[in-house]
């Protein structure tokens, strides 16, 4: 029975049927409006993660729009880790409004802590990969049941568990943030009116996208030995570090 009821709730949740009261404060919007931001972020993110899956149709030939966009998602993952993060922090602290609104069903309250190291794993994964270079990228530096284990392996296989557990969150979350954004799931609503602090969090949103579009057009460069990597290539690119034997004049 237990199971059922967990089951029950993700579909309700997932399909929009549940309902959390979220309170509506002065200025910010209090619980309410962290509520619209991370939906906002999160849609942003979305869009973001299905393009970069589109790359991996061909992950050489498009390698370029796999690195900019994975640059891309780094500031948008990280604000919506900062307001969910706020959100947990304000609830187990006891903060009056957070309580009343109450936490996330069960599921996606275990499931919460796996996504976000989940996609910090997959991203700084991807960024040690871009500063290592092909050459020091591939190159093991641990070894375990007697597999040697190097920075591509780690950021296919934090990516494997990155696509279970967001695929997962996704499904769970991806109406109910589209009702709160477009207006037809209300926070409060015995409320009328907008929730404040909508121009706050829209600066919040723009600020993050010109910092994403910032980061990716400084980090792009970096990861040309990736662009021009072909397999078995022995070609020495500058950044990747001291060239092996084989390809010293």
């Amino acid at each position: 029975m237990q199971l059922e009821r967990l089951a029950t709730d993700l579909i309700d949740e997932a399909a929009g049927r549940s309902h959390r009261t979220d309170p509506v404060l002065p200025r910010t919007g209090g619980p309410a409006g962290n509520a619209r931001l991370t939906a906002w972020t999160g849609l942003i993110l979305l869009v973001l993660v299905v393009a970069e899956l589109v790359t991996l149709l061909d992950v050489r030939g498009l390698i370029s729009w796999h690195v900019a966009i994975g640059v891309l998602l780094v500031p948008p993952a990280l604000l919506k880790t900062a307001t969910t993060g706020w959100r947990f922090l304000r609830y187990y602290t006891r903060g009056r409004h957070y309580v009343s609104a109450g936490p996330p069903v069960l599921v996606l309250r275990v499931l919460g802590p796996l996504v976000v190291l989940a996609t910090l794993g997959v991203l700084a994964s991807g960024l040690v990969l871009i500063a290592l270079g092909t050459t020091r990228g591939r190159q093991p530096f641990l070894s375990l049941l007697g597999q040697r284990v190097d920075w591509l392996t780690v950021h296919q296989a934090v990516f494997v568990a990155f696509a279970v557990v967001t695929g997962v969150h996704a499904l769970a979350r991806i109406v109910p943030a589209a009702m709160l954004v477009t207006g037809r799931r209300k926070e409060n609503p015995g409320r009328a009116g907008d929730v404040p602090g909508a121009a706050g969090r829209v600066a919040v949103v723009a600020l993050t996208l010109a910092a994403a579009g910032v980061a990716a057009a400084l980090i792009l460069p970096a990861a040309s030995g990736w662009q021009h990597d072909r397999p078995g290539a022995h070609t020495f690119h500058q950044g990747d570090g001291p060239p092996p034997p084989s390809a010293r004049p």
